[in-house]
């Protein structure tokens, strides 16, 4: 177990808020920024301290996890004015766990060693509920040296972690991890309404694709929800992951990489956000499908 330490957390949403759980049983103090005031009360009500900038979470800190929807806003949340540089201590370690741009990544990174502050882009791969049991998988990129010192802190809510190489490693793994479960659970959502238009029995047909050589684990997790069009409490949202695969696209364009499969899902998403799911978990992926096949939405 990690030694007790001062950690600023950036970022409140559902995996800042599990993961400043986590860290507080462990026995960390935490200071988090949420531009959203009621996730700042609740990280209050569960024993942390609500700060009013991403400088006031990372003073005295010795590690600064952040957890952002768009690279540009973690960089904002670093360098601009109200970042984390204007009072980071000596030995400062910043961890990105946001999927971002493995590029601004790297460049962030570079930045930031500049001002003497380590820098990790750690990005996570599984759900809320994952990092509250502790089993979620950390793929990192960054500094051998501060993968080291941060591995105890990862640890608190990781099963797994994975330092794949120098900043922006972590990030372009992510994204790669995100284009197959994507891509995983688009598959499983054509394959469920064809069985629902074929007149099947939905919880028996999950039943045998789990049992079959078709098994995945979106089956364990989405496919309940896809058959019940339970999209509520998400563990991701539809939003975010339509983020990912336009980062995916960009990697994708600018390597000379087919993207062939991902160029259909973002349609896909893009009609998704459109018919209002953008908020939704998404397994709501499959109302894409549903409402293309006549089937009545929830």
């Amino acid at each position: 177990m990690a030694e007790s330490a001062n950690i600023g957390i950036v970022g409140l949403g559902l995996m800042g808020t599990a993961m400043s759980r986590k860290l507080m049983e462990a026995g960390h103090r935490v200071r988090g920024f949420d531009i959203d005031q009621s996730r700042l009360d609740a990280l209050a009500e569960s024993g942390g301290t609500p700060t009013s900038s991403a400088a006031e979470a990372a003073e005295d800190a010795q590690f600064v996890i952040i957890s952002l929807l768009y690279s540009h806003v973690v960089r904002e949340s670093c360098l601009g004015d109200g970042g984390i540089a204007g009072v980071a201590r000596e030995g400062l370690i910043v961890i990105d766990t946001s999927t971002s741009s493995p590029d601004e990544s790297a460049q962030l990174g570079e930045d930031l060693r500049a001002r003497n502050i380590g820098f990790l882009d750690a990005s996570l791969s599984g759900s809320r509920n994952q990092v509250l049991e502790g089993k979620i998988v950390s793929v990192v990129g960054g500094e051998e040296s501060d993968f080291e010192k941060a591995e105890p802190i990862l640890a608190t809510f990781a099963r797994s972690i994975h330092h794949m190489g120098p900043n922006g490693a972590g990030a372009r793994t992510k994204l790669v991890i995100n284009l197959v479960l994507g891509l995983t659970r688009l598959a499983l959502s054509e394959g469920l309404v064809l069985g629902m238009k074929s007149g099947l029995e939905m919880e028996r047909l999950l039943d045998v694709l789990k049992d079959s050589a078709a098994y995945s684990k979106a089956m364990d997790q989405r496919g309940p929800r896809m058959i019940h069009a339970d999209y509520d409490e998400p563990l991701s949202r539809i939003k975010q992951h339509h983020k990912d695969v336009r980062l995916m696209l960009e990697q994708g364009q600018k390597l000379g990489s087919p993207m062939l499969l991902s160029s259909v899902h973002q349609q896909v998403l893009q009609a998704a956000e459109h018919g209002g799911l953008a908020d939704a978990d998404t397994s709501a992926i499959i109302e894409v499908f549903r409402r293309m096949a006549g089937i009545p939405s929830r």
